[in-house]
């Protein structure tokens, strides 16, 4: 191990990586979701507005509004080529026949033009809550036309039924959901990092280095050998999983009294009771990296050839984590024996706070079979001459 540490890249995926990035990424992150959010509600709109003599009152709604400004364009022709060349926001265009529509109490329809493939754009919802508005006060005007006095009595006639929701999910649980499965992504991938090159290092690093001759001629039967190496190779990936989490752990007790609203509340409920059940559920996970990418590394002639082995497994091995963030994929008792994406899922389940226990039974026992049996293969492995010395 003291081999291993020596070793700059292994020292900068185990210690460096997980200390430094993971606050620094969850900083950036929520921060310019933050950033991004307050600057799409103030933001200011510039418009333009066609045909805006058949609805003046409309548009008058608009131009009174804070955070639009209105601007000039030739045509409604030239509408598509602004909004993509950023000149203008949105656009409205009211048809002649809308003040006709209007006058008869009819219902008019008018176009909005706008950018809809950016999802973080809040031109819609803003544009949406004028007209919202200005439909409120043509209604009230309507209805009092009708002899219906504004008040308790236009709403009940506008809506005879209202629908109050009540949902039974704590806010964790729905957030948890909404995120909890990015989670176990960024941490089997960690733990993957952490692994790999201790692998590399003990595999095919030490046929480089020509020590595995000797440390063949020692006295030591060859399982032994192996059993140090994975244990070595292990305590890699448990160090970045535990580095990870303790960062992690620093982060949400420093940040939970920073961050208010929906944000705050989750980190708050996060527990270090969860973050030592978080680390209990990928000790399997790094055993199992452990003696597979070994396995890869003792068969490669050198370390260039073992780094492309085993770049191929990073995406293998992570896309069944990846599966928990795939909506209706929940924790049940067949993914609870399917490997790494029980994990993940558990660990999903985990944030959200709605874990079932009686499945940890499932999920660390087919984790430890694969890994055992990983282990065991690694073994065999090593024990063959045309892998050990291979040319």
């Amino acid at each position: 191990m003291k081999d291993v540490l020596r070793d700059r890249k292994t020292l900068l995926l185990m210690i460096v990586l997980p200390i430094v990035v993971v606050p620094l990424l969850l900083n950036l992150l929520i921060g310019f979701v933050i950033k991004k959010e307050q600057e799409a509600k103030t933001e200011v709109l510039e418009y333009v507005v066609f045909g805006d003599e058949f609805a003046p009152e409309l548009a008058k709604t608009f131009e009174a509004a804070n955070g639009f400004k209105k601007v000039a364009l030739g045509s409604p022709d030239e509408l598509v080529a602004a909004i993509r060349e950023d000149r203008i926001d949105f656009g409205l265009v009211i048809p002649e026949k809308t003040a006709a529509q209007l006058s008869g109490q009819e219902q008019a329809s008018i176009e909005l033009h706008f950018d809809n493939a950016s999802m973080g754009s809040k031109v819609e919802d803003r544009v949406q809550d004028l007209v919202e508005k200005f439909n409120d006060g043509l209604t009230a005007a309507r209805l009092a036309k009708l002899g219906v006095l504004p008040g308790q009595k236009q709403k009940s006639l506008l809506e005879p039924v209202r629908l109050r929701k009540q949902g039974t999910g704590k806010i964790r649980e729905v957030i948890g959901d909404r995120i909890g499965g990015m989670v176990p992504y960024f941490f089997i991938a960690f733990c993957f990092m952490g692994v790999v090159y201790p692998a590399i290092h003990l595999g095919a690093g030490e046929k480089e280095r020509g020590t595995l001759e000797t440390l063949l001629l020692a006295p030591i039967p060859r399982h032994q050998v192996v059993l140090g190496k994975f244990l070595a190779v292990f305590c890699g990936g448990i160090i970045a999983v535990l580095l990870n989490l303790a960062s992690l752990g620093t982060w949400l007790a420093i940040k939970a009294g920073e961050l208010r609203g929906i944000i705050g509340t989750l980190i708050g409920s996060i527990g270090w009771l969860d973050l030592a059940m978080l680390a209990l559920m990928l000790i399997p996970v790094a055993a199992m990296f452990a003696a597979l990418l070994l396995s890869v590394s003792i068969f490669a002639r050198n370390s260039a050839e073992a780094s492309t082995l085993i770049s191929p497994f990073g995406i293998v091995l992570i896309i069944p984590a990846a599966l928990a963030m795939l909506p209706g994929v929940e924790l049940n008792w067949f993914w609870a024996w399917v490997p790494i994406t029980n994990i993940s899922l558990a660990m999903k389940e985990l944030l959200k706070g709605t874990m079932d226990y009686t499945m940890l039974v499932a999920i660390l026992t087919s984790s430890t079979l694969i890994a055992g049996g990983l282990l065991f293969f690694c073994a065999k492995w090593f024990n063959r001459e045309n892998v050990l010395f291979r040319m």
